[in-house]
């Protein structure tokens, strides 16, 4: 190998260490809401890192990492996990504390908290880890990427391999199975969950309105 290839395999594992591994918990939280099994989440992350250092090379810097990432290991997820159609034993209130639901990335591109996580952060972690679990996958996994990541709809359209009108509907049903399970819990703590800048985040709705325009 000439010492060239050396150098640039050696400059693209450092920026590959230096962009990538900082992602790595939020990476874990995403995986976690797929495996819904720490051990699972574990194995899921290391196999997405090992495809996304082998393939790094392609990736364009300046565009979404994170996206790039979440993309690598939705694949691997969906080609692993769900052709054997395992069902991990559901995480426990505790393992999920390390990775916050709503508190790993509870602000929007804008820098402003969206008003569904202000309100649904109120409530005990265990009440909502135990609702978002109970949505089917492709419900939860959307609600977890707009509403904890606070990744666009275009985002999550390309790390879903789906349509963006199937996103926005997934995420619109999502969101109101959630809010449903979790209404009763949400009287007890005196939060409502009812008001209409709850039905979308604000960086998608402003985006939206962009889009519209």
């Amino acid at each position: 190998m000439a010492d060239s290839d050396v150098e640039d395999d050696t400059r693209l594992r450092e920026r590959f260490e230096s962009e990538a591994l900082p992602l790595l918990d939020q990476l874990y939280g995403g995986a976690l809401k797929m495996t819904r099994n720490p051990a699972d989440a574990e194995d899921l992350v290391q196999e997405t890192y090992m495809k996304a250092f082998q393939a790094f090379g392609s990736f364009r810097p300046g565009t979404n990492l994170k996206a790039w990432l979440y993309r690598i290991m939705t694949n691997a997820y969906i080609n692993t996990y769900r052709k054997k159609q395992r069902r991990p034993q559901q995480t426990s209130a505790d393992e999920m504390t390390d990775h916050q639901l709503y508190t790993t990335s509870s602000h929007d591109s804008s820098g402003l908290e969206s008003a569904e996580v202000a309100a649904l952060k109120n409530i005990p972690d265990q009440e909502i880890v135990d609702a978002l679990n109970s949505l089917s996958d492709d419900y939860r996994m959307v609600v977890y990427y707009a509403d904890v990541e606070g990744l666009a709809y275009k985002e999550i359209a390309e790390i879903m391999g789906s349509p963006l009108g199937t996103v926005m509907s997934r995420l619109h049903r999502g969101r109101k199975q959630l809010r449903g399970l979790l209404k009763g819990v949400a009287h007890e703590h005196g939060i409502g969950l009812d008001h209409p800048d709850m039905a979308e985040p604000a960086h998608n709705r402003t985006k939206t309105k962009k889009q519209e325009a």
